[in-house]
């Protein structure tokens, strides 16, 4: 077999074999294959798509690059949630409390932010103490006691997908649904979880522009999924404006502990709640909706939601104290409050150019080397479709140097005004089975 003709053979817009993937990825895997080669078959594959047999096959094979995590000896159903990335998304740490408080074993591996949007480790990282990188003997010995762990990836996952992103990267060769859903899959796959809720963003600064290209990508996952024997459900959600109302590491934190306590903004509970209806009939836990959301707002109402989230931090060496009081957080030097220069109703927030304004204060990386100042960042008091009056407060900014007229006059290029009534986002656009 010649990795030549495995590319003449999909520029042909041929069916790639079982052995040909395979045989593609091992050459990856151990760099017999040179990266020129593999970017003209990515190229290929770019401009003339895959089968959802051949995406399943590069998704099991990527998957199979490297270490397979094993939770078989776990009892009970283990559950795995994944967020295509948006700003202001928080929801693994408010979520995985409630499901966990409800029964689930929630096992996630998590990754870094880079760029405009957060990434969970760094959010959790803003809690003095906590650890992300448990061995994999620590992280089964959590979920087993508490039901509940978000960690980094451990071990050699899916060495595969590494390279193959950073090729993707230099190659312009992200954008392909086949390629970002085995990417995705490959290490979900390998995290070992029976079951798998994927929430796919659409919109401004996600991976995935417009609904339809969001529904295409969620059903290749599915497909994946199905097709290894696990349990693939998606919901397709809106990230034209942030979710909830905070940017930022440390006040993401706090917003997720307000609402695992029931005190948090609207449009996030209800995300929350929607994706902790799909995992509980997913893991067997309720049988409908009505019945899972009952579960749901009981875990949150008695405090055992609560519980689970200052155990989770207990276990995982995190200052408990600043769970229970969270102005014990870290906190910026400075608080300045940003107010309309217009009258009217929201038509739009720039939802990425948030996530930028806050990175370029700090909390957020621009290069993976950048360290994060966890105190900064951007608590939003408006949402799309509300009526604005001349001198209403939009956003309370948490910063800890001088604001610089540039960042203040990007802030305002954020909003759009209209005279004419704007609906609202809706929380969940669509969920696909």
């Amino acid at each position: 077999m010649r990795i030549v003709d495995i590319i003449e053979k999909k520029k042909n817009k041929e069916e790639l074999t079982d052995a040909e993937i395979q045989y593609w990825i091992d050459g990856v895997t151990d760099d017999s294959i040179p990266d020129y080669q593999t970017s003209a078959l990515l190229m290929a594959i770019v401009l003339n798509g895959m089968t959802s047999h051949e995406t399943a096959k590069l998704a099991e094979a990527m998957m199979k690059s490297g270490d397979v995590m094993d939770l078989s000896d776990i009892e009970g159903v283990k559950s795995d949630k994944h967020s295509t990335g948006g700003v202001g998304d928080k929801t693994s740490i408010a979520l995985g409390a409630i499901v966990s408080a409800c029964g689930l074993k929630l096992a996630k591996m998590s990754g870094r932010g880079l760029g405009h949007t957060g990434g969970t480790l760094d959010k959790l990282e803003s809690i003095e103490g906590f650890n992300v990188f448990l061995t994999e003997k620590e992280f089964k010995k959590q979920v087993r006691d508490i039901g509940l762990a978000i960690i980094g990836q451990t071990g050699e996952l899916v060495p595969a997908d590494k390279k193959l992103y950073a090729l993707r990267d230099v190659t312009a060769t992200v954008d392909s649904i086949p390629l970002i859903a085995s990417s995705i899959m490959s290490k979900k796959l390998a995290s070992g979880s029976d079951t798998i809720l994927l929430d796919v963003k659409y919109g401004e600064g996600a991976f995935m522009h417009t609904i339809e290209d969001a529904k295409k990508l969620a059903s290749a996952m599915i497909s994946i999924g199905k097709k290894l024997g696990r349990d693939t459900r998606a919901m397709i959600t809106d990230m034209n404006q942030p979710l909830g109302n905070t940017i930022g590491n440390a006040l993401e934190v706090r917003e997720a502990v307000e609402t695992v306590k029931g005190e948090g903004p609207k449009d996030f509970t209800e995300l929350v709640m929607v994706a902790g209806e799909i995992m509980l009939i997913q893991a067997g836990k309720a049988n409908n909706k009505i019945d899972a959301r009952k579960l749901l707002e009981e875990a949150i109402s008695s405090g055992k939601a609560f519980d689970q989230l200052k155990k989770m931090v207990e276990y995982q060496g995190g200052n408990v104290a600043q769970i229970e009081d969270t102005s014990l957080l870290p906190q910026a030097k400075y608080k300045t409050e940003m107010k309309s220069k217009e009258a009217g109703y929201l038509d739009h927030i720039h939802s990425m150019n948030l996530g930028i304004l806050s990175m370029k204060l700090g909390g957020g990386r621009e290069r993976k080397e950048d360290k994060i100042n966890y105190a900064v960042g951007l608590e939003m008091k408006v949402k799309k479709g509300d009526k604005v009056e001349k001198g209403d407060l939009l956003c309370t900014v948490y910063h800890d140097k001088e604001l610089t007229d540039e960042w203040i006059e990007s802030f305002y290029d954020t909003f759009t005004y209209t005279d004419q009534k704007v609906d609202p986002i809706p929380i969940v656009e669509e969920i696909l089975e």
